[in-house]
């Protein structure tokens, strides 16, 4: 939050970060360039996996903005961005795949993706709270509202430790149904895999920044 000696703990995080969003947006480029050889589109590939799921109360609908794609579990909408939602490429099957695999997920009742869903509405509270009582904290050097700051903060790192498994768990249903309907080749499939890990690659770096950066706010409370 202010310099001092504490934010040499970050610099590592801030490091795979940068890796992080390099290596997806790299490999997503490079892999979206290569459509797959039945051309099947990232709508199509959802509507598969969803009819194939029996799940018929979710609808698909076309995002805006670059890799905007996300499923709500609230509206029960699968939103892929319009690079994925009419491409055929190798990136745009994974990722459509990836999305369809959190509304399966939702289906069958996966614990992990239904706490993030309970928990989400104290998250969003929590992640607006927390700087203005850890500012407020540092200006006013009001050690109570600091710790209240940090709890805070707190319950958003758990937020984004939920997130891990939820992600992973998505991206191998995605592949898993890839390949045992053989929507894609080898070479395909491996394209796809590199795409999803490259995406996982960004919510671990962004679950390391975060439990370095409680651990930076602990020991600077400690301190004073």
């Amino acid at each position: 939050m202010f310099y001092d000696s504490s934010f040499l703990l970050l610099i590592p995080a801030i490091l795979l970060s940068i890796y992080a969003q390099i290596k997806v947006s790299r490999t997503f480029s490079k892999y979206s360039k290569i459509s797959n050889k039945r051309g099947i589109s990232g709508k199509e590939i959802a509507e598969t996996m969803l009819r194939s799921e029996g799940i018929q109360d979710v609808s698909i609908k076309q995002a805006t903005g670059f890799l905007s794609d996300h499923y709500n579990p609230l509206k029960k909408e699968l939103r892929l961005s319009p690079d994925v939602y009419g491409g055929s490429s190798i990136a745009s099957v994974g990722v459509a795949a990836h999305e369809v695999g959190h509304a399966i997920q939702h289906a069958r009742s996966y614990y992990p993706m239904h706490l993030r869903t309970f928990i989400y509405p104290a998250v969003s509270f929590s992640s607006w709270m927390a700087p203005i009582l850890i500012i407020l904290g540092f200006i006013i050097n009001n050690l109570g509202m600091l710790k209240f700051g940090i709890v805070f903060y707190a319950l958003s790192v758990v937020f984004t430790l939920i997130t891990l498994p939820v992600e992973f768990n998505a991206s191998s249903r995605a592949l898993a149904f890839i390949k045992t309907h053989s929507i894609l080749d080898s070479q395909e499939f491996d394209g796809t895999s590199k795409v999803l890990k490259a995406a996982a690659l960004t919510y671990v770096a962004a679950a390391i920044t975060a439990i370095l950066e409680l651990i930076r706010l602990i020991l600077i409370v400690r301190d004073r």
